[in-house]
């Protein structure tokens, strides 16, 4: 057997030793996960005051309570589809206390970003989906339609000069509106903002005619008749006070229309198996929380309560999404450089 020279036999010890501590800090670090004294921070890939924010602080608080210590939400908006906040956590220490909630641009972007810095299905950590969030096709309050029969002979009516609001490209609102253009055969004017919140603020204010948004950001703006409600984009309408006699887009004629935007928990690739399982402990016990499912549904939102709350299944959900709206956006031609 050839010797070694002694320099590279120092070397090879030298960086087993490096592994060994490494090895060791992260199980150090697994077995305190959740340290009370250091905070969680979940990056909300989007301006606050949006959708996916008010998902993120409510659960924020259901986590604080589920794994004992403190859990900030930081908005990270910019990019198509928050792509910003996206990268960031992929830089972020694979140590548990830095996660982020997102919606359905995860199952986008592969289509959506021709050079997209990272892969959707192997550069993330898959820790449990949040919600399924119903859409809401609504206007401003002064367009004279109050149903949606006469929505449509006002649409009919006004081909050409009709706008639709829009939270920005790969935002959950696109995305409905698209798929309500083609069931209707109209196509509309794009007006995208810089986030749902200014995007709401327009079409109360009159600025823009429609929109098509979630409804965790409508549905107080419905209950307050800012805006005007014409139907939900689920098969089943929903079974929340605000919005329980609003009739889904089905049974209006445009069958089998169908949009739900999900919310899912992410964290950075290389987290320990045991801190991963003690994030998904915490997120089943957030998910049955009183209080946080009382506030999700009462913006219209379903709590995950099957098995996709598991991180597996969660993975293999958002994998079934990105083979359902691929070639949905490449008809479409929808991108980003």
């Amino acid at each position: 057997m050839k010797k070694l020279p002694i320099s590279a036999v120092a070397k090879r010890l030298t960086a087993l030793f490096v592994l060994g501590l490494s090895l060791s800090g992260l199980s150090a670090q697994a077995a305190d996960f959740p340290n009370k004294d250091r905070q969680i921070t979940l990056i909300v890939p989007f301006a606050a005051g949006g959708p996916t924010d008010r998902v993120a602080r409510d659960l924020s608080e259901a986590l604080r309570k589920s794994l004992g210590t403190t859990v900030v939400v930081e908005n990270d908006a910019g990019g198509p589809g928050g792509l910003i906040g996206a990268s960031k956590l992929l830089r972020a220490n694979p140590d548990g206390y830095t996660l982020m909630v997102h919606h359905i641009a995860m199952a986008i972007f592969p289509a959506l970003v021709k050079n997209l810095p990272f892969k959707v299905d192997s550069d993330f950590e898959y820790l449990g989906m949040i919600n399924d969030v119903p859409m809401t096709i609504v206007s401003k309050p002064q367009l004279p339609a109050n149903n949606y029969k006469e929505l449509k002979a006002w649409i009919a009516a006004n081909k050409g000069n009709i706008n639709i609001a829009n939270a920005g490209l790969a935002s959950a609102s696109q995305l409905c509106s698209m798929l309500w253009e083609a069931s209707l055969k109209v196509p509309m004017t794009t007006v995208p903002y810089k986030g749902t919140a200014p995007a709401m603020t327009d079409l109360i204010g009159g600025q823009v005619d429609l929109m098509c948004d979630q409804t965790t950001s409508t549905t107080s703006q419905i209950e307050g008749k800012k805006i005007k409600a014409y139907g939900v984009t689920t098969l089943k309408r929903l079974n929340i006070p605000a919005l329980k006699d609003l009739p889904t887009l089905d049974e209006l004629g445009e069958k089998g229309f169908q949009v739900t935007i999900w919310h899912g928990l992410y964290g950075p690739k290389g987290l320990p198996d045991d801190v991963k399982a003690k994030i998904n402990v915490g997120l089943k016990a957030a998910l049955r929380d009183p209080e946080f499912i009382k506030k999700q549904e009462g913006l219209g939102a379903v709590v995950i309560t099957d098995n996709r709350s598991d991180p597996v299944e969660h993975k293999k959900f958002v994998q079934g999404e990105v083979t359902r709206w691929t070639p949905i956006l490449n008809a479409a031609g929808v991108y980003a450089d």
